[in-house]
């Protein structure tokens, strides 16, 4: 094992989990553009946050999901308009 150098003040994980057989889940929310937007506006005002996509966080009725960490916060039925609200969050 060997660390990889990547230090970030913050890590923000959406959930862009896409189910096969058509149950719910966050990609059926918008959650793989809200991921590339969040990302985007994060980047936008600092570059100590790391926002990646993540498979399935079994939240899949209260998605889209997003979790801020290391704060413990899980947030549901995330749309692209919260964006502004979640940059404030993380910065």
């Amino acid at each position: 094992m060997i660390d990889v150098g990547i230090k970030v003040r913050k890590l923000v994980l959406v959930c862009t989990n896409e189910r096969t057989d058509g149950t719910e889940c966050c990609a059926m929310k918008g959650s793989v553009e809200l991921h590339k937007k969040l990302k985007e506006a994060v980047k936008a005002v600092t570059h100590d946050v790391r926002v990646s996509k993540t498979g399935c966080l079994d939240r899949c009725s209260a998605g889209a999901t997003v979790v801020i960490m290391p704060d413990n916060v899980w947030l549901g039925q995330v749309t692209e308009e919260d964006i502004p609200e979640i940059v404030k969050l993380i910065v």
